[in-house]
């Protein structure tokens, strides 16, 4: 039997976060790029081939948001990162400043 040292107070407080793996991470930005937007963040986790913990999902949403891969437009979903070909495409047809 193991016994912890925590307190029962300290266990309540800590919150167990799970990393996800580089695996988990490419199969949510596939499922944005092939998609281009999802109108929510439950139908892109219903959309995901592999189930994932729902706190996880967030934590890789967080971490695409913060590199500038994705970004949230109200509830959307959109992926910005530069290999968009639609975005490519209105770069070269834009106008230089």
């Amino acid at each position: 039997m193991i016994k912890t040292t925590a307190t029962r107070e300290e266990r309540k407080t800590t919150k167990i976060i799970h990393e996800p793996n580089l695996q988990t991470i490419l199969m949510v930005e596939n499922a944005i790029k092939t998609s281009g937007t999802y109108p929510t963040k439950k139908q892109l986790l219903k959309a995901l081939p592999k189930q994932i913990q729902y706190q996880t999902f967030n934590r890789i949403l967080q971490y695409l948001e913060s590199s500038n891969k994705i970004a949230f437009n109200t509830k959307k979903i959109i992926w910005i990162f530069p290999d968009n070909p639609k975005l490519e495409q209105l770069l070269e047809t834009s106008t230089q400043l």
